[in-house]
């Protein structure tokens, strides 16, 4: 009897952990962000998919070159980050997969003193 109940439960489990992992569509997502200083941004990024963990990022909020940075980025879990390059200096953003695909975060850069947040919504 414990032997048939510990393998339904085992298999139960299985069923359920793949419906619980998180993941990061490739495509087009609408940003949403406030700088280090508060005013508000917007614009773009892309992701294309480089292996089933790691992507590649490009954002485009605003007008001219240093309106465009390129990165790359990591899932791990429900935690998505990226490393960036913007006007050059090195930046880092952690973002939360939330369930809907949202992924809703917070960045810094070097050089700089404190942190802006970010949110990406799949368009």
């Amino acid at each position: 009897m414990k032997r048939t109940v510990l393998a339904a439960v085992l298999l139960g489990a299985a069923f359920i952990a793949p419906a619980q992992a998180q993941t990061v569509k490739a495509g087009a997502y609408t940003v949403e962000g406030t700088n280090l200083d508060g005013s508000a941004y917007d614009g773009t990024a892309t992701i294309k998919l480089t292996s089933e963990t790691t992507c590649a990022i490009v954002w485009k909020t605003g007008s001219g070159k240093k309106a465009t940075s390129n990165g790359i980025c990591m899932l791990y879990e429900n935690a998505f980050a990226a490393g960036y390059v913007l006007d050059g200096e090195v930046g880092l953003v952690v973002y939360e997969v939330r369930d809907d695909g949202v992924l809703e975060g917070a960045w810094t850069i070097s050089g700089q003193d404190g942190s802006g947040t970010e949110t990406l919504t799949p368009r």
